[in-house]
């Protein structure tokens, strides 16, 4: 849990998320509250964890809005046991957030969460991160072009893109599990995009929905920008 000097602020921002109907279930507050925010930010930037925007965490990348954390979290409908990608780790933050939601202590079937990062720089700052917090049993970080996938661990039951690609990556698509659920930012490299949902039924089948605009820094690699 977060040390003290942090809990009004957390309480705060939990209460704001509840209200403004973000975060929508049990599970969500209970894994919102146990990943020390605080823990995977820049020393900078620190006592500005529980703002609700995005934080600058070096090398041009940001580490995602709570709301949007959170956003993309219940949409995703996560659950205990799912194997889990995501693409651009980032701090490492919303890594370990899946992983409370996939992967509690009190499951006796815990998922697992693989997280790729394409920017070597932030690697080290990921793994400390994550470490530090004592996510390292629940969350596999690999230095990777993630538009690539893994296709080493798939198929997948959910795929988290936290970066804007130019279109759906047809490697992301193919080792998206049956029933399987993805998010991903879809646009230019502005800070303007459209989150897409692509859900794949027990047939094969695709179907895509949106699920309005975003602002993510654009996914660079193969199927980047």
């Amino acid at each position: 849990m977060p040390e003290d000097r942090f809990k009004k602020s957390l309480d705060d921002l939990v209460r704001r998320l509840r209200n403004n109907g973000y975060i929508k279930s049990d599970e969500m507050e209970r894994a919102f509250r146990m990943v020390p925010r605080e823990e995977f930010v820049r020393s900078d930037t620190r006592n500005h964890a529980y703002r609700d925007s995005p934080l600058p965490i070096g090398l041009g990348q940001t580490i995602s809005a709570p709301h949007m954390c959170v956003i993309m979290c219940e949409a995703l409908r996560l659950k205990p046991g799912h194997k889990i990608l995501e693409v651009g780790a980032g701090s490492g933050y919303h890594a370990a957030l899946c992983a409370e939601m996939v992967a509690p202590k009190t499951t006796q079937t815990p998922g697992h969460v693989y997280t790729t990062e394409i920017v070597a720089g932030l690697i080290e700052f990921a793994s400390e991160n994550l470490e530090r917090s004592g996510y390292t049993d629940r969350v596999t970080l690999i230095h990777a072009d993630g538009g690539i996938g893994l296709p080493e661990h798939a198929p997948f039951d959910r795929i988290l893109v936290a970066a804007a690609a130019p279109s759906i990556p047809e490697p992301l698509i193919d080792q998206l599990g049956s029933g399987g659920i993805m998010l991903i930012p879809v646009g230019g490299k502005g800070f303007f995009q459209e989150l897409m949902m692509v859900e794949k039924d027990e047939d094969g089948k695709i179907v895509q929905k949106r699920w309005g605009g975003v602002a993510f820094v654009p996914l660079t690699g193969e199927y980047g920008h």
